[in-house]
């Protein structure tokens, strides 16, 4: 049995004025905006096909904008743009999150869950393809894209702070830094872990904390990195605690 979630025929009006793009075969709109808990014809066939255009314009778009980018730089842009944080913003702005279809497995406040928004606007961009084909979804790919890509000012500041913390050793002919986990907290369903990085040369060490192990060797890093460069530090900083 399926709940529509509010969707009706007007929805799919609002969806095409958002997109800019009249389907020529509609009933890919709703497709693209069911969850596989309200029926079969669900979005995942539609969401991969989404996926692999969004990542393949982002890349072209990177590398466009950034001559310059090393591979490495190019892919961590990339990431930025189809992270799920991105394509969340982007689904809320065309207000999917009253027409997705839910099935009764799935809580009504559970339609704007993050990963079911993220999927429907890749779900969405599938379906554009398969409706219009390469050039129409290429362009809806690059307008959603546009104001993600101009944020991004600093390839260097997209780098995490283990990886900030290594080059900077290195660029400095210092060898690479030591981590060790000093402690694992709190029940199992809700542990923290205590990491601990340390550069010997410098009789340097920092402590950080998080859900993970690669949680708490960031925030370590992070930590390090506020002794020894404090702007980078807090760059670093801002990333852990934002969860990338």
């Amino acid at each position: 049995m399926r709940r529509s979630g509010g969707w009706s025929i007007d929805h799919l009006g609002e969806v095409e004025a958002v997109l800019g793009y009249r389907f020529r075969r509609p009933g890919l709109v709703r497709q693209a905006l069911t969850h596989r808990s309200a029926g079969e014809a669900h979005y995942e066939r539609l969401e991969f096909l989404g996926d692999a255009l969004l990542g393949l314009v982002a890349a072209l778009m990177v590398w466009e904008r950034f001559p310059e980018a090393s591979e490495g730089d190019l892919t961590r842009a990339r990431a930025r743009l189809v992270r799920r944080e991105t394509l969340t913003a982007m689904a809320q702005r065309l207000g999917l999150e009253r027409v997705v279809v839910v099935g009764e497995s799935v809580q009504e406040r559970e339609r704007g869950h993050p990963s079911i928004l993220a999927d429907a606007v890749e779900a969405l961009l599938g379906a554009v393809l398969v409706d219009g084909g390469m050039v129409e979804a290429e362009r809806l790919a690059r307008a959603w894209l546009a104001e993600p890509l101009a944020s991004i000012n600093d390839l260097q500041a997209l780098k995490d702070p283990k990886t900030q913390l290594q080059e900077w050793l290195q660029g400095e002919g210092l060898p690479v830094p030591e981590y060790r986990l000093r402690a694992v907290e709190g029940p199992p369903h809700a542990q923290q872990f205590r990491a601990v990085v340390a550069v010997p040369p410098l009789g340097l060490e920092a402590e950080g904390v998080g859900t993970t192990r690669r949680g708490a060797e960031q925030a370590a890093a992070a930590a390090l990195l506020r002794i020894l460069i404090p702007s980078e530090g807090k760059t670093g900083e801002r990333r852990e605690n934002g969860g990338t």
